[in-house]
């Protein structure tokens, strides 16, 4: 038995090696995280199901049977890609011990038990994981299977005495090697994500660290300063040979090698930078024929060129350089793509900077106040974790962020439409959907001929982000809101209701007072006082904010505006 253990062992390394290659392969990428398309499964169905054939044959010959780690691949084709592959996978590999007659009178036996094995893995691992990647429930899953083999060989295989002497030798040796090697790839499936998570994060928190250090320069806008600045703080925190920054015709800013002939000032040199302004389109030029620099003597070798788009335009590119040829590493196109989309949105706050009607209104003002800049910087650190796996998605919340930032920055003194009101409040949810996911849901009960009601601007996003931050997200399991506009007799009421933490009296009081503390509802009261304020101002204390609320019930705050 000892040697039997040892013999499978062995057997297992070598399958070790075979899956570490396979692991690199995207397709097998695609299907670890669920993107692989029918045709891709089907493929893998087949790999995995060779790795079965392959554990057959390096089995170990046994009382005229074969031990072996055929489970091993089609039972991970099961954990891996789900039911339908492991059953595939054991189709082939069982098959294949059916019709080729090797182990003598267990071959019938190991064929239905080898499919039986890939649609069980499949099953049983996906009832019981309590997360992606878990080795417990893999060898779990391993025990389980490699025990129903044993019981189909008992069953099938004749004689019955010959069926029970040859379980009694490789019963406990097939389900222990097996179901620790099932734990083991499962595990180095589990460590390769954990340490592209951990290399996600670092690229996700040097580009937020690039853009939190280039954020007081751009705000300015995009010219020869701000680009100077923002080129030489991105060379200092990456490994790159050298950064440029350009306007439509001229290069804005030029830091590292060969800046001997890419100075500021001067038109632009790169007839890929060129291409990439005239189309909108991410260059990855990888070799100096590619890059077309008009200076025949330039060592710039590739490079990750990515369109500046302002207000859907594009007004510059960011290029990433370096001196070797094919030298540019997914972690620079990662990089590149992700300031890109951090800079277009600090060009796009840049230019609301720049309207000079933001402090007409004094209440206004204290909204403004309220933005926290962790909003702002967990919502890019969101976009950021987006930009890789759904660049669509990234692109949408950086819409919403523009639009958002659009309407708290400029938002004029003249009353908005309800409907202007309700697609601010949109672009905010957007963005804290994307960040808390199913932490919450938002309803609408909007009568559409309520929406073209007028209210001052900025008036229901404090109300939603209030209910969002202070009666759900404290609440562990989330909760719902509902944002509702109905007509009344000559009126709209406008509600935000909340089935969060809620509040008690003595807090309900402390809301629009001057003085005493907030408790539990610390930070809501300047926006409340602002809502409320402005309210009254407009339309008369009659339609001030309203504020119910139950403790670990909900709250709702609600008020009513004049609409014949």
């Amino acid at each position: 038995m000892i040697t039997l253990l040892i013999n499978l062992l062995e057997r297992l390394g070598i399958f070790a090696i075979a899956f570490i290659l396979i692991m690199r392969f995207d397709i097998f990428k695609r299907l670890l995280t669920g993107k692989a398309n029918r045709y891709e499964k089907l493929s893998l169905s087949v790999l995995f199901g060779l790795f079965g054939i392959a554990g057959t044959y390096m089995g170990v010959p046994i009382q005229n049977a074969i031990a072996n780690s055929r489970v091993v691949g089609v039972a991970l084709g099961g954990i891996l890609g789900g039911p339908l592959v492991g059953f595939a996978a054991g189709v082939i590999a069982g098959g294949h011990r059916f019709l080729i007659d090797i182990g003598g009178f267990t071959a019938a036996a190991c064929g239905v038990a080898t499919i039986l094995e890939g649609l069980a893995g499949g099953v049983i691992y996906h009832w019981l994981k309590r997360r992606p990647f878990d080795p417990a429930v893999a060898f779990i899953t391993g025990v389980i299977v490699e025990t129903l083999q044993m019981v189909v060989l008992l069953v099938m295989a004749k004689p019955f005495a010959a069926a029970v002497s040859l379980v009694n030798v490789i019963g406990f040796p097939m389900i222990l090697v097996n179901s620790v090697g099932l734990a083991l790839f499962v595990e180095l499936v589990s460590s390769v994500f954990k340490e592209k998570e951990r290399f996600a994060a670092f690229q996700a928190q040097t580009a937020l660290n690039i853009a939190l250090k280039t954020l007081p320069f751009l705000r300015g806008g995009l010219n020869s300063a701000s680009a100077s600045e923002t080129a030489r703080i991105i060379l200092e925190m990456t490994d790159l040979d050298a950064v440029a920054i350009s306007d439509e015709a001229l290069i804005l800013a030029y830091k590292g090698a060969e800046n001997a002939h890419h100075k500021p000032g001067n038109p632009l040199l790169h007839a890929s930078t060129k291409i990439a302004l005239a189309t909108g389109r991410i260059l990855t030029p990888l070799t100096r024929e590619e890059m077309g620099c008009t200076n025949g003597a330039c060592r710039l070798g590739s490079a990750i060129i990515v369109p500046l788009v302002k207000q859907d335009k594009t007004i510059g590119t960011l290029q990433l350089c370096r001196l070797k040829e094919k030298g540019i590493t997914p972690l620079d196109i990662e990089l590149a793509n992700g300031l890109a989309h951090l800079f277009s949105n600090q060009l796009e706050i840049s230019a609301l900077d720049e309207q000079k009607k933001l402090v007409r209104e004094a209440e206004i003002k204290a909204l403004q106040a309220q933005i926290n800049p962790h909003f702002l910087f967990n919502a890019i650190n969101t976009i950021i974790s987006y930009t890789r796996t759904s660049p669509e998605i990234a692109a949408g919340l950086l819409v919403k962020l523009a639009d958002f930032f659009r309407s708290n920055v400029n938002p004029g003194t003249r009353p908005v439409s309800l409907a202007a009101e309700l697609e601010h409040c949109r672009a905010y949810i957007a963005i804290e959907s994307a960040r808390f996911e199913e932490r919450f849901r938002v309803a609408y009960e909007i009568d559409e001929q309520a929406l073209g009601c007028l209210l001052p601007p900025l008036i229901l996003q404090p109300l939603v982000e209030n209910a969002l931050k202070h009666g759900i997200l404290p609440r562990e399991e989330g909760g719902d809101v509902t944002i509702k506009a109905e007509r009344d007799n000559g009126l709209v009421r406008i509600e935000v209701r909340d089935n969060g933490v809620g509040m008690s009296v003595a807090q309900q009081t402390a809301l629009f007072q001057d003085t005493a503390p907030l408790s539990s509802r610390e930070g809501a009261g300047i926006a409340l006082k602002n809502v409320n304020a402005r309210l009254s101002a407009c339309f008369g204390v009659e339609h001030a904010l309203r504020v119910e609320s139950v403790p670990g019930q909900g709250t709702t705050v609600s008020f009513t505006v004049p609409f014949p």
